[in-house]
């Protein structure tokens, strides 16, 4: 899997509703409603890793809100993989 450029990765994120650049990987805080939902998303998120053999760098989970981070560590940098990962993430109604 090919690293994206920076560039690749500003033109990825315009299509990436709440997705930002953070040093090397793609990152977004969802809010929730409260801890069940908190916890529903964090379950969801997961199933979505194991379809897509893809973890997050980090996913951090508090009662109403929950951070996830991406980046490809064989690429050393942000590729396809985690800007595909992310739409789906951004299509989970939570």
């Amino acid at each position: 899997m090919e690293k994206l450029t920076e560039q690749q990765v500003v033109e990825e994120l315009k299509n990436l509703t709440g997705w930002s650049l953070t040093e090397n990987s793609i990152r977004k805080t969802f809010s929730t409603k409260g801890f069940p939902q908190t916890m529903g998303l964090v379950t969801a998120i997961g199933a979505l890793c194991q379809q897509h053999d893809h973890h997050p760098d980090y996913l951090t989970m508090k009662y109403s809100s929950v951070e996830v981070s991406f980046s490809t560590h064989s690429a050393k940098g942000i590729t396809i993989k985690d800007t595909k990962i992310a739409q789906d993430i951004n299509k989970l109604n939570f």
